[in-house]
């Protein structure tokens, strides 16, 4: 047993421990509080100079995307595949001297004509789809 167990509280003992619990009580509501502050708001006005947009375009410019130009398509059963062989002729839908569609990760972005340079093979672009023609031909 605790020596103190047969002392007698006296009242100032009492008013000494309540006023130390609230003490406690009290700073332990400040700490579970949380701290209330105005809010702070960006302003998205029309004010924002284009500069700032330009800055966020750079972040996806080097971003690769796969370009690819088509000549033309067809569709060929497979026994027909089957008997391809070195100098077949796979007739093809588009026409000699038709543009050529541009797509970029499948999607057709312009039209363009074959061109030669230092032996190599290129793509004059002649369209340009719009954006409202590609929203368009993806509704559909």
């Amino acid at each position: 047993m605790d020596d103190n167990a047969d002392t007698p509280i006296s009242e100032d003992d009492w008013g000494a421990a309540i006023a130390e619990q609230e003490k406690a009580e009290a700073v332990a509501s400040q700490k579970s509080e949380p701290a209330v502050s105005a809010a702070i708001f960006n302003d998205f006005s029309a004010k924002s100079s284009p500069t700032e947009t330009h800055n966020d375009i750079d972040f996806i410019l080097d971003i690769p995307v796969q370009l690819t130009v088509e000549l033309g398509r067809t569709k060929i059963a497979i026994k027909n595949l089957l008997q391809l062989a070195q100098g077949s002729v796979v007739e093809l839908d588009g026409m000699a001297g038709e543009p050529m569609d541009v797509l970029v990760n499948g999607c057709l972005i312009a039209q363009g004509e074959v061109v030669v340079v230092n032996d190599k093979f290129g793509i004059r672009l002649t369209d340009i789809v719009t954006p409202a023609e590609r929203i368009r031909k993806l509704n559909k």
